[in-house]
């Protein structure tokens, strides 16, 4: 499975991919907002989510920025099961390619392969001091379900207050209770909205 937008190409992660994905991934600041991901992040853990056995039938993709020369790793997103066997989105950026808008472009991409393949009832979280993911979650039409549940994370090596989303529709931020929680982490123009 693959996908493509105007910017990116999304395609499963290949050996060849271990290190880029670890040199991207590897970062504390990327690392430090997913449930999953260890810090410090090598080779070996690269090639070891990439041989990974996962669900052939949920979309899970490394993000390439389409350029002129060879394409470059920006991230990664896809859908996975929880803890619980429920469906949740999952995306992250590298931090050079923060506030470019690449997250929503995967997300939208991947939910697009979820609709046009039948998933549904999907959700997603974020970590309550990661509000852009929350924007982004927003953007692709999740509402804010009005739980917060402690998660662990293995980057952290702690478990954190997440905000829990349930699948919308997509369109513009939707107005929510979401933002009270973390009011000193958003900026002024954020609250306007």
């Amino acid at each position: 499975m693959f996908a493509r937008t105007k910017r990116l190409l999304l395609r499963p992660g290949w050996a060849e991919d271990a290190g880029a994905l670890a040199q991207a991934i590897g970062d504390l600041a990327v690392a430090r907002n997913l449930a999953r991901v260890p810090h410090p992040y090598g080779v070996d853990d690269a090639r070891g989510f990439l041989e990974s056995p996962h669900d052939p039938l949920l979309p899970r993709f490394l993000a390439f920025a389409r350029t002129c020369g060879a394409p470059r790793l920006i991230g990664g997103c896809g859908i996975s099961r929880s803890e619980t066997g429920a469906l949740e989105l999952g995306y992250w950026i590298a931090r050079p390619y923060w506030g470019l808008g690449f997250a929503t472009e995967a997300g939208r991409a991947v939910m697009r392969v979820a609709r046009a393949t039948g998933l549904k009832d999907i959700g997603a979280h974020h970590m309550i001091d990661n509000p852009a993911s929350g924007n982004v979650l927003r953007k692709l039409g999740f509402r804010f379900t009005g739980q917060v549940q402690r998660r662990h994370s293995i980057g952290r090596g702690a478990d954190v207050d997440c905000l829990i989303f349930e699948q919308g529709e997509e369109g513009p931020m939707a107005r929510d209770s979401a933002p009270e929680l973390y009011l000193d982490a958003l900026p002024p123009q954020a609250l306007a909205a």
